[in-house]
C-alpha cells in the first residue's frame, strides 16, 4: 500500500534533530512521496536542501497570506524564477486568504492573484490556504477564472461544510483532508470528507501541526501520521483503507504530475 503526504513543513526547527528518523518512519508506514509546502521564497534554499536529502520529495514556492509584511511588487517574478530553477516545483503555494487575524485582506487578495497569474503561466496548480475566507476565495477565483481562464489546484486542510466544499469542487479543485478529519468536533469536515467525489480527494499532514487522532498527545505531527487520516477517511467513506490510499495516491500523482519513480517497487 502507497500513500502520498500532500502538505509537509519538514524545513521547521521541530525537525532539525531527527529528520533522518522522521524519513524512516515515513518510508516504513507506505508513505511513498512528499510535496513540501513553502511559506515564503525565502525558505526556497532550505526546502530544496531537504528535497536533496530525500528524493520522494516534491515541492512548491509562494508567500503565505499572514507573511504579507515580506509581500512586494518584485515578489511575483522571484517566484516565477525559483519555480523555473528546479523540476522538482510542482506547485505554487502556499498561498491564498486568511482573515481569522488579519486586518490586510485587500493587501492578500492581491498578493493571491498575482500568485494565481504565476502559476497559470507556468502551468503549475496552486496549493491554497484558505481561513474564515470562504466566500471571499471562492468569488475571487470565480472572478479570475472568468477574466484569466482556470487554475488547478488544491484547498488544502480543508475545514469547510459540505456546501463550501461543493463551490470549490464546482471550480475543478482537489480537495484535501488533514488530521482535523479525525477529531471528534469536526463534524462539518467529516461531512465534506464523505462528499468529495474519489478523484478529487487527497490527504495531508500539513506537519509539523494538527495530529490526528489518535497521535493527538505529539505535539509534533509527521509524515508518518497521514496514514491515520486516510483510515479515518476511509471509514467516514465506507471504504478499505487500501482503496482509499489507492484513489488518494493516484489522485496526487496527477494533480502534481509527480514521478513515476516514486510509485515503482523496490527490485
Amino acid at each position: 500500500m502507497q500513500l502520498v503526504d500532500t502538505h509537509v513543513h519538514l524545513n521547521f526547527e521541530s525537525f532539525d534533530a531527527d529528520l533522518d528518523a522522521v524519513a524512516q518512519a515515513w518510508r516504513q508506514a507506505g508513505i511513498v512521496h512528499l510535496v513540501h509546502s513553502c511559506v515564503t521564497p525565502a525558505d526556497f534554499d532550505q526546502i530544496q536542501a531537504i528535497a536533496n536529502r530525500y528524493p520522494e520529495i516534491s515541492f512548491a514556492v509562494g508567500l503565505h497570506p499572514l507573511d504579507m509584511d515580506q509581500w512586494s511588487d518584485q515578489l511575483p517574478d522571484r517566484i516565477h524564477r525559483l519555480a523555473q530553477s528546479d523540476g522538482r516545483v510542482v506547485a505554487i503555494g502556499e498561498i491564498g486568504l486568511d482573515f481569522f487575524k488579519s486586518d490586510d485582506a485587500e493587501l492578500q487578495k492581491a498578493a493571491f492573484q498575482a500568485q494565481l497569474a504565476v502559476a497559470q503561466r507556468l502551468g503549475l496548480p496552486v496549493i491554497i490556504h484558505c481561513r474564515e475566507a470562504a466566500a471571499e476565495m471562492a468569488e475571487l477565483l470565480e472572478a479570475f477564472w472568468q477574466v484569466q481562464g482556470p487554475v488547478a489546484g488544491v484547498m488544502h486542510c480543508w475545514t469547510g461544510d459540505p456546501a463550501e466544499t461543493q463551490r470549490f469542487l464546482d471550480l475543478g479543485f482537489f480537495i484535501s483532508f488533514s488530521g482535523i478529519v479525525t477529531f471528534k468536533n469536526a463534524a462539518q469536515v467529516k461531512a465534506s470528507a464523505q462528499r468529495v467525489p474519489r478523484d478529487r480527494l487527497l490527504v495531508e499532514t500539513d506537519c509539523p501541526f494538527l495530529s490526528p487522532v489518535p497521535k493527538r498527545k505529539e505535539k509534533r505531527n509527521q509524515p508518518a501520521f497521514v496514514r491515520h487520516v486516510a483510515e479515518h477517511v476511509a471509514e467516514l467513506r465506507n471504504v478499505s483503507l487500501e482503496t482509499l490510499a489507492a484513489q488518494t495516491t493516484d489522485n496526487a500523482r496527477r494533480l502534481f504530475k509527480l514521478p513515476a519513480a516514486s510509485f515503482e517497487s523496490p527490485a
